[in-house]
């Protein structure tokens, strides 16, 4: 059986394809960069791993909504291997994946770990926060991915996962110690470059949307936004980094068209421009433009990392005016790689 006979549309294998090919060069290239003697090779090699690695987990996205394959089964074991690429292997992809497809299911931002309450019970750990936040430091991004790395020794509900994590934790967190005892310089250009990849992501997920997040991951009842297609697509945001080309956008892999993939989440990547178009045309009104977005990511750094939750921000079409004028916080933290 040919590997396009498999994918879900034979287009497939030129995008989908480009991507992972694309996720790997940079990763690999980037990872050799790092040992380089020279400087400037240093700082590209990092940039290029950065993205090679947010490339990787925009493709796990595509895996979840099984847009790569026909098969679920290959699509998970593709998920798998990318998930070892952008340090998300600590978890399992059916938990990650789980948590997404509540947040569609559910029109929710659904989540186990109260994170506002966290900060209010350790105020030294939200000063700290805080202030490495100031200076573009992923603070917050880091707690969760140390939740992410210790998961199943965190989460009562996944204490069952104990030995597959610290398998994991023993491979993963061997190898950076061995970077940091004999290569430091490489170890540290390795956490730059994947807090390079946490600062894309959360730049693209922290306005599309203004959904209050719910502490309802193990809970089972019908929420009260479930199916309610109007409300959802009242409350999600694209955030393209422009309407004029398609090409740019490829940088995150159309991720910014979020209002095209909540209508129809089996449209892949490479087709989002085009569905976008057809429920909005080229209207820049229908969409936060990328000078907003960086506006408010620059203004709202400290103040977003807590209290995006009390109802004090405009809602709906009232947020999208907002955000148009960099007149909103905007949400932190968040990722479609974190399944709690």
């Amino acid at each position: 059986m040919s590997i396009v006979s498999q994918l879900q549309e034979p287009q497939g294998i030129r995008y989908h394809g480009g991507a992972i090919i694309y996720a790997l060069a940079a990763y690999s290239l980037g990872w050799i960069g790092l040992f380089s003697s020279s400087w400037l090779v240093n700082i590209g090699a990092t940039l290029l791993l950065g993205h090679g690695m947010t490339i990787a987990a925009y493709m796990i996205h595509e895996c979840g909504h099984n847009m790569v394959f026909k098969s679920m089964r290959r699509n998970a074991q593709l998920g798998r291997a990318l998930s070892w690429l952008c340090g998300a292997a600590y978890g399992t992809y059916e938990d990650m994946r789980y948590k997404h497809f509540r947040h569609h299911v559910d029109n929710d931002d659904v989540v186990w770990f109260d994170y506002e309450k966290f900060f209010e019970d350790y105020p030294i750990v939200l000063r700290v926060t805080r202030f490495l936040e100031w200076f573009y430091i992923p603070a917050h991004d880091l707690i969760m991915h140390f939740i992410m790395v210790f998961t199943s020794f965190i989460i009562p509900q996944r204490k069952d996962q104990r030995r597959r994590n610290l398998k994991v934790i023993i491979i993963r967190g061997g190898i950076f110690l061995a970077l940091l005892v004999f290569v430091p310089k490489v170890a540290v250009l390795y956490a730059i470059a994947y807090m390079f990849m946490m600062t894309i992501l959360r730049f693209m997920d922290s306005l599309q949307h203004d959904y209050p997040y719910s502490l309802t991951l193990f809970e089972f009842e019908k929420p009260p936004r479930k199916g309610n297609f109007e409300w959802e697509q009242e409350h999600t945001f694209s955030n393209p980094h422009t309407l004029n080309r398609d090409w740019p956008n490829w940088f995150t892999l159309n991720f910014g068209f979020h209002n095209a993939h909540h209508d129809d989440m089996t449209v892949p990547w490479y087709r989002l421009p085009a569905k976008h178009r057809e429920m909005f045309g080229y209207n820049p009104a229908a969409v936060i433009p990328l000078g907003a977005q960086l506006k408010i990511f620059h203004k709202q750094r400290v103040r977003r990392v807590t209290g995006n939750h009390e109802g004090v921000e405009p809602e709906g079409k009232d947020f999208l005016r907002a955000a148009q004028h960099a007149e909103v916080y905007g949400g932190n933290a968040a990722s479609f790689l974190t399944s709690f």
